[in-house]
């Protein structure tokens, strides 16, 4: 229960216009140096817990490096993998870290990736 001095100011707050009432808010901030600004508050470990994490469904993988006395293994490989024509298999090799394929699924992507690895390539999943 408040005192009768706090009570007081309440009835004469409860008196105040909604301009008055932010001129207030605006005197106080400047005379006591607060903000009446409301305060982020840290989840706890509850809300952490039910917050929905949207699962990443598509995958892109990247040839960033291969042996290179495995080249043409890799370029063959790619060329399979991607669909491309000989040359354009060669040319994505050559100028790698490039996306081989993108957009697929996780369990596709992981199998490329162990694919071209077999061949000595470097493969990353984005």
């Amino acid at each position: 229960m408040a005192n009768e001095k706090t009570q007081q100011i309440l009835d004469l707050v409860k008196e105040l216009t909604i301009l008055e009432l932010a001129d207030l808010v605006k005197a106080l901030e400047a005379e006591f140096g607060v903000s009446a600004a409301p305060v982020a508050v840290a989840a706890g470990p509850g809300v952490a817990a039910a917050e929905v994490v949207e699962e990443k469904t598509e995958f892109d993988v990247e040839l960033t490096s291969f042996e290179d006395d495995k080249k043409l293994k890799v370029i063959k490989e790619v060329k399979d993998i991607a669909g491309l024509s000989l040359g354009e298999a060669k040319e994505l090799v050559v100028s790698a870290p490039k996306m081989v394929k993108t957009g697929i699924p996780k369990d596709e992507a992981e199998a490329i990736k162990a694919q071209l690895e077999a061949v000595g390539a470097k493969v990353t999943i984005k």
